[in-house]
């Protein structure tokens, strides 16, 4: 879920278009949630081999939910829904956003600012950036 929603959001607010969005996000998170459900169920489904019928009913209903809250949970009812909610997805109570920290992790300007890479002054460093600054003579003993 962190996944696909923060990938959604990410998406909502580059271009302010929701339903784009939740395509854009469903497209890049899908096989990330479908790799970790299918990694969960192998495990859980493994715990069917075991010879204790309580420890085989939790694998098998385990891997199940999993298998559900995957494929029709995170696949079709959270995006079916964020879709027709719209922007309404991202509402906030005014009394609520009086109340809660505004906290911006990646900078105001993550997606405005890009460093063109043949300009030294605005690229980003780079590992090879300081092995030039670095003596690399072997010292003699």
């Amino acid at each position: 879920e962190v996944f696909l929603l923060s990938r959604v959001r990410e998406e909502y607010l580059r271009s302010g278009d929701s339903h784009r969005s939740v395509v854009d996000g469903l497209t890049a998170t899908a096989r990330v949630i479908t790799s970790a459900a299918l990694i969960m169920i192998c495990v859980f489904l493994a715990f069917v081999a075991t010879d204790d019928v309580r420890v085989k009913m939790f694998g098998l209903g385990l891997a199940t939910a999993v298998f559900v809250d995957a494929t029709l949970v995170r696949m079709v009812l959270v995006p079916s829904t964020m879709s027709l909610l719209g922007s309404a997805n991202w509402w906030l109570p005014r009394w609520l956003d009086r109340i809660l920290p505004h906290m911006d992790l990646e900078g105001a300007d993550v997606g405005t600012h890009v460093a063109d890479p043949d300009d030294r002054a605005t690229a980003l460093p780079t590992f090879t950036d300081d092995l030039d600054e670095m003596d690399l003579e072997p010292e003699l003993v």
